[in-house]
Protein backbone atom coordinates (compact mmCIF):
# COMPACT_ATOMS: atom_id res chain seq x y z
CA UNK A 1 0.00 0.00 0.00
CA UNK A 2 1.61 3.24 -1.27
CA UNK A 3 -1.34 5.83 -0.30
CA UNK A 4 -3.11 5.75 2.89
CA UNK A 5 -6.34 7.51 3.35
CA UNK A 6 -5.42 10.61 1.02
CA UNK A 7 -8.13 13.26 1.10
CA UNK A 8 -8.85 16.17 -0.36
CA UNK A 9 -10.48 18.86 -3.08
CA UNK A 10 -9.30 20.65 -5.51
CA UNK A 11 -11.53 23.27 -7.25
CA UNK A 12 -11.55 25.25 -10.41
CA UNK A 13 -9.18 28.46 -10.03
CA UNK A 14 -7.12 26.39 -7.57
CA UNK A 15 -3.31 25.20 -7.66
CA UNK A 16 -2.68 22.91 -5.65
CA UNK A 17 1.64 21.24 -5.19
CA UNK A 18 1.86 18.66 -3.48
CA UNK A 19 4.93 18.22 -1.69
CA UNK A 20 6.61 16.07 0.14
CA UNK A 21 10.25 13.65 0.80
CA UNK A 22 11.30 11.09 -2.05
CA UNK A 23 9.10 7.93 -1.74
CA UNK A 24 6.14 9.96 -0.05
CA UNK A 25 3.83 8.96 -2.70
CA UNK A 26 3.53 12.15 -4.76
CA UNK A 27 3.88 11.17 -8.58
CA UNK A 28 1.80 7.98 -7.47
CA UNK A 29 -1.12 9.82 -6.33
CA UNK A 30 -0.72 12.43 -9.38
CA UNK A 31 -0.74 9.54 -11.63
CA UNK A 32 -3.73 7.34 -9.97
CA UNK A 33 -5.31 11.27 -10.42
CA UNK A 34 -4.54 11.39 -13.93
CA UNK A 35 -6.13 8.13 -14.72
CA UNK A 36 -2.74 6.62 -15.36
CA UNK A 37 -2.07 4.40 -12.91
CA UNK A 38 -3.19 0.34 -13.44
CA UNK A 39 -3.46 -2.36 -11.00
CA UNK A 40 -5.92 -3.26 -8.53
CA UNK A 41 -6.73 0.01 -6.89
CA UNK A 42 -8.88 1.31 -4.23
CA UNK A 43 -10.61 4.76 -3.11
CA UNK A 44 -12.75 7.45 -5.23
CA UNK A 45 -11.52 9.34 -7.36
CA UNK A 46 -14.62 11.86 -8.94
CA UNK A 47 -14.51 14.60 -11.16
CA UNK A 48 -17.93 17.40 -10.57
CA UNK A 49 -19.02 14.18 -8.87
CA UNK A 50 -18.27 11.85 -11.65
CA UNK A 51 -16.30 8.87 -11.98
CA UNK A 52 -13.07 9.80 -14.03
CA UNK A 53 -14.23 8.74 -18.06
CA UNK A 54 -12.93 9.04 -21.31
CA UNK A 55 -14.68 12.45 -22.00
CA UNK A 56 -12.93 13.34 -18.41
CA UNK A 57 -9.15 11.80 -19.88
CA UNK A 58 -9.92 14.36 -23.16
CA UNK A 59 -10.28 17.18 -21.03
CA UNK A 60 -7.14 16.98 -18.50
CA UNK A 61 -3.86 17.07 -19.76
CA UNK A 62 -0.80 15.80 -17.42
CA UNK A 63 2.75 16.90 -18.13
CA UNK A 64 5.61 14.19 -16.97
CA UNK A 65 8.67 15.42 -15.20
CA UNK A 66 10.86 14.29 -18.38
CA UNK A 67 10.35 16.48 -21.07
CA UNK A 68 9.68 13.66 -24.09
CA UNK A 69 9.82 15.95 -27.25
CA UNK A 70 11.42 15.71 -31.07
CA UNK A 71 14.55 17.82 -30.35
CA UNK A 72 15.23 18.48 -34.01
CA UNK A 73 11.43 20.26 -34.72
CA UNK A 74 11.71 23.94 -33.76
CA UNK A 75 8.85 25.07 -31.07
CA UNK A 76 6.30 26.11 -33.69
CA UNK A 77 6.71 22.77 -36.06
CA UNK A 78 6.44 20.75 -32.59
CA UNK A 79 3.24 22.27 -31.31
CA UNK A 80 1.68 22.10 -34.61
CA UNK A 81 2.73 18.78 -35.52
CA UNK A 82 0.86 17.87 -31.84
CA UNK A 83 -2.25 20.08 -32.84
CA UNK A 84 -2.58 18.24 -36.13
CA UNK A 85 -2.89 14.63 -33.93
CA UNK A 86 -4.99 15.41 -30.68
CA UNK A 87 -7.58 18.18 -32.24
CA UNK A 88 -10.44 16.44 -33.02
CA UNK A 89 -11.24 16.08 -37.00
CA UNK A 90 -13.77 18.85 -36.74
CA UNK A 91 -11.45 21.38 -36.98
CA UNK A 92 -9.60 22.58 -40.34
CA UNK A 93 -5.86 22.53 -40.53
CA UNK A 94 -5.85 26.46 -40.78
CA UNK A 95 -7.62 26.22 -37.35
CA UNK A 96 -5.56 23.67 -35.76
CA UNK A 97 -2.04 26.33 -37.19
CA UNK A 98 -3.79 29.23 -35.32
CA UNK A 99 -4.79 27.38 -32.01
CA UNK A 100 -1.29 25.94 -31.61
CA UNK A 101 0.60 29.79 -32.75
CA UNK A 102 -2.03 31.15 -30.22
CA UNK A 103 -0.34 28.96 -26.97
CA UNK A 104 3.11 30.13 -28.40
CA UNK A 105 1.81 33.71 -27.46
CA UNK A 106 -0.21 32.24 -24.03
CA UNK A 107 2.94 30.56 -22.95
CA UNK A 108 5.46 33.58 -23.97
CA UNK A 109 7.63 31.42 -26.48
CA UNK A 110 7.13 33.63 -29.36
CA UNK A 111 10.79 34.38 -29.19
CA UNK A 112 12.43 31.46 -29.67
CA UNK A 113 9.16 29.71 -31.80
CA UNK A 114 11.43 29.32 -34.52
CA UNK A 115 14.38 27.58 -32.45
CA UNK A 116 14.57 23.80 -32.11
CA UNK A 117 13.90 21.90 -29.20
CA UNK A 118 17.12 20.53 -28.83
CA UNK A 119 18.46 17.99 -26.23
CA UNK A 120 21.03 17.14 -24.04
CA UNK A 121 23.42 16.36 -27.00
CA UNK A 122 21.53 19.18 -29.47
CA UNK A 123 21.65 22.83 -28.41
CA UNK A 124 18.35 24.44 -28.75
CA UNK A 125 16.41 25.97 -26.05
CA UNK A 126 16.23 26.60 -22.52
CA UNK A 127 15.26 24.25 -20.19
CA UNK A 128 12.49 26.53 -18.93
CA UNK A 129 11.13 27.07 -22.79
CA UNK A 130 11.49 23.17 -23.03
CA UNK A 131 9.22 22.76 -20.21
CA UNK A 132 6.77 25.15 -21.47
CA UNK A 133 6.82 23.12 -24.55
CA UNK A 134 5.51 20.34 -22.89
CA UNK A 135 3.02 22.27 -20.94
CA UNK A 136 2.14 24.00 -24.40
CA UNK A 137 1.39 20.24 -26.11
CA UNK A 138 -1.13 19.82 -23.07
CA UNK A 139 -2.64 23.18 -23.10
CA UNK A 140 -3.50 22.44 -27.15
CA UNK A 141 -6.46 20.40 -25.75
CA UNK A 142 -7.82 23.83 -23.66
CA UNK A 143 -8.05 21.13 -20.16
CA UNK A 144 -10.17 22.34 -17.52
CA UNK A 145 -7.82 20.31 -15.36
CA UNK A 146 -4.14 20.14 -15.54
CA UNK A 147 -1.70 17.70 -13.88
CA UNK A 148 2.24 18.39 -13.73
CA UNK A 149 5.37 16.21 -12.43
CA UNK A 150 7.93 17.86 -11.20
CA UNK A 151 7.41 21.42 -13.46
CA UNK A 152 10.26 22.85 -12.11
CA UNK A 153 12.58 20.07 -11.43
CA UNK A 154 16.01 21.18 -12.86
CA UNK A 155 15.31 24.99 -13.28
CA UNK A 156 17.16 27.61 -11.84
CA UNK A 157 15.13 29.51 -9.34
CA UNK A 158 14.14 32.42 -12.06
CA UNK A 159 12.86 30.47 -14.77
CA UNK A 160 11.06 28.24 -12.31
CA UNK A 161 9.18 31.26 -10.77
CA UNK A 162 7.74 31.65 -14.53
CA UNK A 163 6.57 28.64 -14.80
CA UNK A 164 4.75 28.36 -12.00
CA UNK A 165 3.57 32.31 -13.08
CA UNK A 166 2.62 30.92 -15.88
CA UNK A 167 0.60 28.05 -14.32
CA UNK A 168 -1.04 30.68 -11.90
CA UNK A 169 -2.35 32.84 -14.81
CA UNK A 170 -3.68 29.49 -16.43
CA UNK A 171 -5.44 28.95 -12.97
CA UNK A 172 -6.34 32.03 -12.63
CA UNK A 173 -8.62 31.48 -16.17
CA UNK A 174 -10.54 29.00 -14.49
CA UNK A 175 -8.45 25.97 -14.50
CA UNK A 176 -7.69 23.35 -12.06
CA UNK A 177 -3.71 22.80 -11.79
CA UNK A 178 -2.34 19.89 -9.91
CA UNK A 179 1.08 19.21 -9.63
CA UNK A 180 4.31 17.44 -7.62
CA UNK A 181 7.25 19.87 -6.39
CA UNK A 182 10.32 18.81 -4.67
CA UNK A 183 11.35 21.97 -2.91
CA UNK A 184 9.80 24.97 -4.08
CA UNK A 185 11.29 28.18 -3.20
CA UNK A 186 9.41 30.38 -0.67
CA UNK A 187 8.27 32.75 -3.80
CA UNK A 188 6.82 29.77 -5.09
CA UNK A 189 5.71 28.23 -2.04
CA UNK A 190 3.42 31.35 -1.60
CA UNK A 191 1.86 31.11 -5.03
CA UNK A 192 -0.12 27.72 -4.19
CA UNK A 193 -3.56 27.90 -3.32
CA UNK A 194 -3.74 24.51 -1.30
CA UNK A 195 -0.70 22.62 -0.53
CA UNK A 196 -0.76 18.37 0.16
CA UNK A 197 2.02 17.20 2.54
CA UNK A 198 2.73 13.62 2.05
CA UNK A 199 5.49 11.27 4.60
CA UNK A 200 5.30 7.53 3.42
CA UNK A 201 1.35 7.48 1.86
CA UNK A 202 0.19 9.67 5.06
CA UNK A 203 -1.15 13.40 4.47
CA UNK A 204 0.51 15.01 7.28
CA UNK A 205 -1.44 18.35 5.64
CA UNK A 206 -3.95 19.45 3.12
CA UNK A 207 -5.01 22.97 3.08
CA UNK A 208 -3.88 26.44 2.72
CA UNK A 209 -0.47 26.77 2.11
CA UNK A 210 -0.28 29.95 3.82
CA UNK A 211 -2.00 28.17 7.02
CA UNK A 212 0.30 25.63 6.89
CA UNK A 213 2.73 27.51 9.54
CA UNK A 214 0.43 28.25 11.62
CA UNK A 215 -1.12 24.20 11.77
CA UNK A 216 1.87 23.15 13.07
CA UNK A 217 2.65 25.13 15.39
CA UNK A 218 -0.81 24.65 16.81
CA UNK A 219 0.30 20.99 17.28
CA UNK A 220 3.63 21.52 18.78
CA UNK A 221 6.00 22.29 15.77
CA UNK A 222 6.45 26.11 15.44
CA UNK A 223 9.90 26.96 13.04
CA UNK A 224 12.68 28.12 15.21
CA UNK A 225 13.77 30.52 12.96
CA UNK A 226 12.36 32.64 9.91
CA UNK A 227 12.57 30.28 7.05
CA UNK A 228 11.41 29.12 3.76
CA UNK A 229 8.01 27.30 4.99
CA UNK A 230 8.78 24.59 2.55
CA UNK A 231 11.62 23.89 3.77
CA UNK A 232 9.96 23.43 6.97
CA UNK A 233 7.14 21.50 5.81
CA UNK A 234 10.11 19.10 4.33
CA UNK A 235 11.96 18.66 7.48
CA UNK A 236 8.45 17.83 9.11
CA UNK A 237 7.65 14.84 6.52
CA UNK A 238 11.64 13.65 7.08
CA UNK A 239 10.64 13.23 10.47
CA UNK A 240 13.04 15.77 11.46
CA UNK A 241 12.30 18.98 14.14
CA UNK A 242 15.03 22.27 15.11
CA UNK A 243 13.92 23.83 18.26
CA UNK A 244 14.57 26.87 19.63
CA UNK A 245 18.48 26.07 20.67
CA UNK A 246 19.12 24.73 16.83
CA UNK A 247 19.41 21.36 18.00
CA UNK A 248 18.03 18.79 15.60
CA UNK A 249 15.97 15.75 17.02
CA UNK A 250 14.05 13.26 15.58
CA UNK A 251 10.24 13.10 15.51
CA UNK A 252 7.46 10.40 15.54
CA UNK A 253 5.82 11.01 12.43
CA UNK A 254 2.84 9.37 12.93
CA UNK A 255 1.73 11.56 15.67
CA UNK A 256 1.90 14.36 13.21
CA UNK A 257 -0.22 11.77 10.94
CA UNK A 258 -2.79 11.35 14.03
CA UNK A 259 -2.51 15.56 14.48
CA UNK A 260 -3.50 15.26 11.08
CA UNK A 261 -6.61 13.11 11.47
CA UNK A 262 -7.76 14.75 14.98
CA UNK A 263 -8.16 17.95 12.58
CA UNK A 264 -10.00 16.06 9.95
CA UNK A 265 -13.27 16.51 10.68
CA UNK A 266 -12.93 20.36 12.02
CA UNK A 267 -10.93 21.44 9.14
CA UNK A 268 -11.94 19.04 5.67
CA UNK A 269 -15.10 17.05 5.92
CA UNK A 270 -17.37 20.26 6.18
CA UNK A 271 -15.59 21.24 2.64
CA UNK A 272 -16.29 17.78 1.84
CA UNK A 273 -19.74 17.91 3.10
CA UNK A 274 -20.30 21.26 1.21
CA UNK A 275 -19.99 19.38 -1.97
CA UNK A 276 -22.06 16.06 -0.80
CA UNK A 277 -24.92 17.61 0.84
CA UNK A 278 -25.97 19.77 -2.37
CA UNK A 279 -29.64 19.71 -3.81
CA UNK A 280 -28.65 18.33 -7.25
CA UNK A 281 -27.51 15.00 -5.30
CA UNK A 282 -31.57 14.13 -5.10
CA UNK A 283 -32.21 15.71 -8.03
CA UNK A 284 -35.38 14.46 -9.85
CA UNK A 285 -35.15 11.30 -7.53
CA UNK A 286 -39.09 10.08 -7.33
CA UNK A 287 -40.28 6.95 -5.65
CA UNK A 288 -38.20 4.75 -8.17
CA UNK A 289 -34.84 5.71 -6.09
CA UNK A 290 -37.11 5.51 -2.41
CA UNK A 291 -33.68 5.58 -0.39
CA UNK A 292 -32.36 8.54 -2.04
CA UNK A 293 -35.55 10.12 -0.89
CA UNK A 294 -35.87 9.08 2.35
CA UNK A 295 -31.82 9.98 3.00
CA UNK A 296 -32.63 13.07 1.86
CA UNK A 297 -35.77 13.81 4.32
CA UNK A 298 -32.95 12.42 7.42
CA UNK A 299 -30.61 14.59 6.27
CA UNK A 300 -33.57 17.84 6.04
CA UNK A 301 -33.93 17.06 9.77
CA UNK A 302 -30.64 16.79 10.76
CA UNK A 303 -29.81 19.79 9.41
CA UNK A 304 -32.44 21.89 10.26
CA UNK A 305 -31.76 20.70 13.74
CA UNK A 306 -28.28 21.78 14.88
CA UNK A 307 -28.51 25.03 12.87
CA UNK A 308 -31.60 27.20 15.03
CA UNK A 309 -30.30 24.93 18.05
CA UNK A 310 -26.46 26.31 17.75
CA UNK A 311 -27.86 29.98 17.21
CA UNK A 312 -30.32 29.57 20.52
CA UNK A 313 -27.38 28.38 22.55
CA UNK A 314 -25.76 32.22 22.25
CA UNK A 315 -29.13 33.73 23.19
CA UNK A 316 -28.41 33.74 26.67
CA UNK A 317 -24.97 32.93 27.84
CA UNK A 318 -23.96 36.30 25.90
CA UNK A 319 -26.36 38.63 27.72
CA UNK A 320 -26.88 37.02 30.93
CA UNK A 321 -24.77 39.98 32.83
CA UNK A 322 -26.65 42.94 31.19
CA UNK A 323 -29.81 41.11 32.00
CA UNK A 324 -28.96 40.84 35.48
CA UNK A 325 -27.51 44.33 35.71
CA UNK A 326 -30.97 45.32 33.71
CA UNK A 327 -33.45 43.65 36.09
CA UNK A 328 -31.46 44.66 39.17
CA UNK A 329 -32.48 48.46 37.93
CA UNK A 330 -36.09 47.33 37.96
CA UNK A 331 -35.95 47.91 34.12
CA UNK A 332 -38.41 45.31 33.28
CA UNK A 333 -39.66 42.15 33.74
CA UNK A 334 -38.30 38.85 33.23
CA UNK A 335 -41.25 37.57 31.09
CA UNK A 336 -40.93 40.43 28.83
CA UNK A 337 -37.19 39.91 28.01
CA UNK A 338 -37.81 36.59 27.19
CA UNK A 339 -41.01 36.80 25.20
CA UNK A 340 -39.09 39.65 23.32
CA UNK A 341 -36.00 37.41 22.45
CA UNK A 342 -38.19 34.61 21.60
CA UNK A 343 -39.93 36.09 19.40
CA UNK A 344 -37.47 38.47 18.21
CA UNK A 345 -36.04 35.58 16.40
CA UNK A 346 -38.45 33.75 14.80
CA UNK A 347 -38.61 35.80 11.25
CA UNK A 348 -35.47 34.67 10.53
CA UNK A 349 -35.85 31.31 11.87
CA UNK A 350 -39.02 30.35 9.73
CA UNK A 351 -37.81 32.30 6.90
CA UNK A 352 -34.90 30.66 5.83
CA UNK A 353 -36.07 26.61 6.19
CA UNK A 354 -39.01 27.83 4.21
CA UNK A 355 -36.87 28.99 1.33
CA UNK A 356 -34.72 25.76 1.82
CA UNK A 357 -37.41 23.41 1.33
CA UNK A 358 -39.42 25.47 -1.41
CA UNK A 359 -36.23 24.65 -3.54
CA UNK A 360 -35.20 21.58 -2.36
CA UNK A 361 -38.80 19.93 -2.13
CA UNK A 362 -39.09 20.06 -5.87
CA UNK A 363 -36.00 19.66 -6.95
CA UNK A 364 -35.32 16.18 -5.33
CA UNK A 365 -38.86 14.90 -6.99
CA UNK A 366 -40.52 14.58 -3.95
CA UNK A 367 -44.31 14.12 -3.90
CA UNK A 368 -45.66 17.29 -6.08
CA UNK A 369 -48.68 17.73 -4.76
CA UNK A 370 -49.32 21.00 -2.63
CA UNK A 371 -50.87 19.15 0.58
CA UNK A 372 -47.84 17.37 0.66
CA UNK A 373 -45.08 20.04 0.26
CA UNK A 374 -47.32 22.27 3.22
CA UNK A 375 -47.48 19.00 5.35
CA UNK A 376 -44.00 18.60 5.01
CA UNK A 377 -43.34 22.31 5.43
CA UNK A 378 -45.17 22.66 8.73
CA UNK A 379 -43.55 19.49 10.26
CA UNK A 380 -40.18 21.42 9.03
CA UNK A 381 -41.30 24.32 10.95
CA UNK A 382 -42.63 22.69 14.14
CA UNK A 383 -38.50 20.85 13.79
CA UNK A 384 -37.03 24.24 13.65
CA UNK A 385 -39.02 25.49 16.63
CA UNK A 386 -38.56 23.01 18.76
CA UNK A 387 -35.05 22.62 18.18
CA UNK A 388 -34.60 26.27 19.12
CA UNK A 389 -36.88 25.53 22.75
CA UNK A 390 -34.15 23.36 22.92
CA UNK A 391 -30.76 25.36 22.25
CA UNK A 392 -32.45 27.68 24.80
CA UNK A 393 -32.79 25.47 27.11
CA UNK A 394 -29.44 24.55 27.47
CA UNK A 395 -27.72 27.73 27.06
CA UNK A 396 -30.00 28.97 30.03
CA UNK A 397 -29.15 26.32 31.84
CA UNK A 398 -25.43 25.71 31.23
CA UNK A 399 -24.54 29.51 30.63
CA UNK A 400 -21.19 28.89 29.41
CA UNK A 401 -21.00 28.73 25.55
CA UNK A 402 -17.93 26.00 25.43
CA UNK A 403 -19.50 23.53 27.97
CA UNK A 404 -23.39 24.73 26.00
CA UNK A 405 -22.10 23.85 22.57
CA UNK A 406 -20.32 20.61 23.74
CA UNK A 407 -23.45 19.42 25.59
CA UNK A 408 -25.61 20.32 22.73
CA UNK A 409 -23.46 18.20 20.08
CA UNK A 410 -23.75 15.38 22.17
CA UNK A 411 -27.82 15.67 22.65
CA UNK A 412 -28.06 15.68 18.89
CA UNK A 413 -26.19 13.30 18.18
CA UNK A 414 -27.34 10.99 20.24
CA UNK A 415 -31.51 12.37 19.15
CA UNK A 416 -30.03 11.52 15.60
CA UNK A 417 -28.46 8.28 15.93
CA UNK A 418 -31.66 7.04 18.20
CA UNK A 419 -34.26 8.30 15.18
CA UNK A 420 -34.46 5.19 13.34
CA UNK A 421 -32.30 5.78 10.22
CA UNK A 422 -28.53 4.81 11.22
CA UNK A 423 -29.34 2.29 14.03
CA UNK A 424 -32.43 0.39 13.06
CA UNK A 425 -31.72 -2.80 15.88
CA UNK A 426 -31.21 -0.28 19.45
CA UNK A 427 -30.38 -2.27 22.15
CA UNK A 428 -32.62 -2.28 24.67
CA UNK A 429 -30.74 0.04 27.45
CA UNK A 430 -30.47 2.76 24.95
CA UNK A 431 -33.97 2.58 22.95
CA UNK A 432 -35.44 4.49 25.05
CA UNK A 433 -33.70 7.56 23.73
CA UNK A 434 -35.81 7.69 20.77
CA UNK A 435 -38.88 8.29 22.68
CA UNK A 436 -36.87 11.84 23.75
CA UNK A 437 -35.81 12.83 20.31
CA UNK A 438 -37.14 15.63 18.42
CA UNK A 439 -35.61 13.87 15.16
CA UNK A 440 -37.23 10.75 15.89
CA UNK A 441 -40.53 12.42 15.77
CA UNK A 442 -39.41 14.53 13.15
CA UNK A 443 -38.53 11.88 10.63
CA UNK A 444 -42.07 9.69 11.48
CA UNK A 445 -43.94 13.32 10.49
CA UNK A 446 -41.79 13.76 7.18
CA UNK A 447 -42.22 9.66 6.12
CA UNK A 448 -45.93 10.34 6.70
CA UNK A 449 -45.57 13.43 4.54
CA UNK A 450 -44.79 11.35 1.05
CA UNK A 451 -45.57 7.77 2.13
CA UNK A 452 -48.89 5.95 2.92
CA UNK A 453 -49.67 1.97 3.71
CA UNK A 454 -51.09 0.92 0.46
CA UNK A 455 -48.26 2.87 -1.94
CA UNK A 456 -45.59 0.46 -4.06
CA UNK A 457 -42.19 0.82 -4.91
CA UNK A 458 -40.54 -0.95 -7.99
CA UNK A 459 -38.23 -3.76 -6.50
CA UNK A 460 -36.59 -6.82 -7.83
CA UNK A 461 -39.80 -8.95 -7.87
CA UNK A 462 -41.45 -6.49 -9.37
CA UNK A 463 -44.08 -4.07 -7.00
CA UNK A 464 -43.42 -4.09 -3.19
CA UNK A 465 -45.64 -2.75 -0.24
CA UNK A 466 -43.71 0.51 0.68
CA UNK A 467 -44.28 -0.44 4.24
CA UNK A 468 -41.94 -3.36 3.66
CA UNK A 469 -38.80 -1.39 2.77
CA UNK A 470 -35.96 -1.88 4.67
CA UNK A 471 -35.88 1.95 6.21
CA UNK A 472 -39.12 1.89 6.85
CA UNK A 473 -40.00 -1.19 8.29
CA UNK A 474 -38.49 -1.39 11.22
CA UNK A 475 -39.88 2.19 12.60
CA UNK A 476 -42.87 1.24 10.45
CA UNK A 477 -45.32 3.70 8.80
CA UNK A 478 -46.87 5.73 10.41
CA UNK A 479 -50.66 6.03 10.46
CA UNK A 480 -52.69 9.66 11.16
CA UNK A 481 -53.19 8.73 14.77
CA UNK A 482 -49.10 7.85 15.30
CA UNK A 483 -48.50 11.47 13.19
CA UNK A 484 -50.81 12.93 14.83
CA UNK A 485 -49.00 11.73 18.37
CA UNK A 486 -45.68 12.61 16.92
CA UNK A 487 -46.41 15.97 16.05
CA UNK A 488 -48.19 16.22 19.50
CA UNK A 489 -45.18 15.67 21.38
CA UNK A 490 -43.24 18.03 19.77
CA UNK A 491 -45.62 20.53 20.24
CA UNK A 492 -45.20 19.82 23.87
CA UNK A 493 -41.09 19.79 23.68
CA UNK A 494 -41.69 23.40 21.92
CA UNK A 495 -43.36 24.76 25.14
CA UNK A 496 -41.62 22.49 27.37
CA UNK A 497 -37.80 23.74 26.15
CA UNK A 498 -38.60 27.21 26.75
CA UNK A 499 -40.25 26.75 30.09
CA UNK A 500 -37.30 25.23 31.23
CA UNK A 501 -35.20 28.21 29.78
CA UNK A 502 -37.32 30.40 31.48
CA UNK A 503 -37.47 29.17 34.77
CA UNK A 504 -33.11 28.56 34.45
CA UNK A 505 -32.96 32.30 33.94
CA UNK A 506 -35.67 33.09 36.84
CA UNK A 507 -32.98 30.91 39.16
CA UNK A 508 -30.09 32.18 37.89
CA UNK A 509 -31.70 35.84 39.13
CA UNK A 510 -32.70 34.73 42.62
CA UNK A 511 -28.88 33.64 43.06
CA UNK A 512 -27.59 36.96 42.19
CA UNK A 513 -29.47 38.17 44.41
CA UNK A 514 -28.85 35.86 47.17
CA UNK A 515 -25.36 36.62 46.61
Amino acid sequence: MILKGVTGIVEPGEMLAMLGPSGSGKTTLLTALGGRLGGKLHGTITYNGKPFSNAIKKNTGFVTQDDVLYPHLTVTETLVFTALLRLPNSVTKEEKVLHAKAVIDQLGLTKCKDIIVGSPNLRGVSGGERKRVSIGQEMLINPNLLFLDEPTSGLDSTTAQRIVSTLWELASGGRTIVMTIHQPSSRLYYMFHKVLLLSEGYTLYFGKGSEAIDYFSNVGYAPAMAMNPSDFLLDLANGVYINELNEEHAIDKQQLVSAYKSNFEAQLKPELQQFNDSGLLWYKSDISHLQDQIGLLFFISGFWGFIPLFQAIFTFPQEVMMLHKERSSGMYRLSSYFMSRVVSDLPMELTLPTIFLTITYWLAGLKPNMINFIYTLLSLLLHVLTSQGLGLAIGALVLDQKSATTLATIVMLCFSLAAGFYVQHMPKFVAWIKYISINYYTYQLFIGSQYHIGERYPCPNGECPIEEFPSIKQMGLPNLHEQAMAALVLGIMLIGYRLIAYFALMRIGVTKKLA
